[in-house]
């Protein structure tokens, strides 16, 4: 659901979702018997009652069967849906991680170390405790030991490895890239002692931005991101062209679908902001009109259960700009041979 970070608007957040949750047991009472639907409705409104809506991003999902019970923010728009189905619906979680750049940017000094959580061009978070690092224990501001380079090398790069540990435990519970700011001498530092090296982005800013603002940090970083990403997703464009001209790209649904079950899909691409409802007939796979996206036994959305297939197979999805696929219907796929 659709959710607000500032009041008065995120009020009116937990009504909005109780509005949701009544639709789940309209839908949940038609669909499966007494009991099951009541057992559900209790964990999901146990959920929904144990979340702070002064904290809302810019939308809300919970995903609710007999076993998990868990709520996620993403700082990205959605539409307000209910899913009953035999799989979670992660079809914005998934297309958030790939059509938004979600990072941690992590501000250097010899001094102090700051963690942001950043989506795009936007802040989410400033991360606390035990963030800022203030470097008092390993920073030597006796002339002697300055005059001695080795030492006071030693001395920065064993408070970046405590920094270090700092932030591989936050990406424990958020595993997000990290994109260093940083002036170049600290940067190379922190990348000889990095735990995680794969992690974190090849670029970096070049800048001693410590004490800026927040909001200054993010902007200067996101130019530099940006410029990557789009080169980034440049390179995977070719990778399709290549396909094409191989022989080794495939576009019919059912194909794709029968591929994908005997692991030999690479990369599936699509189009963004592309959906489509279908149901399983015979092991084939039938499109319906949108207005049955709801109904009993119709898959809410059947490239999102593609992807989750596929993934489940070590394969990936690249999601391009409308009508980059016009050719292909929107969706597409590399074979792995």
């Amino acid at each position: 659901m659709t959710t607000h970070r500032t009041k008065p608007d995120y009020l009116n957040d937990p009504l909005r979702l109780k509005n949701l949750i009544k639709e789940v047991e309209t839908r949940l009472m038609a669909d499966t018997d007494k009991k099951n639907a009541a057992k559900l409705l209790e964990r999901v409104n146990k959920l929904a009652d144990s979340i702070d809506h002064s904290q809302n991003l810019e939308s809300l999902m919970l995903f609710v069967n007999e076993d998990v019970a868990e709520y996620t923010r993403l700082p990205i728009k959605v539409e307000d849906r209910v899913v009953i189905d035999e799989t979670f619906a992660t079809r914005d979680l998934i297309r958030s991680m790939h059509l938004e750049t979600h990072y941690y940017i992590l501000v250097l000094s010899q001094e102090k170390i700051r963690l942001i959580e950043a989506m795009n061009n936007k802040a989410i978070k400033e991360v606390g405790k035990p963030f800022p690092i203030e470097n008092t224990q390993f920073f030597s501001k006796n002339r002697a030991a300055n005059a001695i380079a080795s030492k006071q090398t030693n001395l920065i790069a064993e408070f970046f490895n405590q920094a270090d540990k700092d932030v591989n435990a936050q990406r424990k519970s958020n595993p997000l890239p990290v994109f260093i700011c940083a002036l170049e001498e600290n940067h190379n530092e922190y990348l000889k002692i990095a735990d995680l090296k794969d992690s974190i982005f090849d670029v970096f800013l070049d800048k001693n931005k410590i004490n800026d603002p927040v909001h200054s940090i993010v902007e200067d970083s996101w130019a530099v991101v940006k410029n990557y990403v789009i080169e980034k997703n440049n390179n995977r464009k070719e990778e399709l062209k290549k396909a094409v001209g191989e022989n080794k790209f495939l576009s019919d649904t059912n194909e794709i679908w029968r591929a994908i079950s005997e692991g030999k899909i690479q990369t599936l691409f699509i189009e963004q902001g592309r959906f489509q409802p279908a149901v399983m007939n015979n092991g084939e796979i039938e499109y319906v009109s949108d207005d049955r996206r709801n109904d009993t036994g119709v898959i809410d959305d059947i490239y999102d259960e593609m992807i989750e297939a596929n993934m489940d197979f070590g394969g990936d999805v690249v999601f391009l700009p409308k009508g980059e696929l016009d050719k292909f219907n929107g969706f597409g796929a590399i074979t792995r041979y």
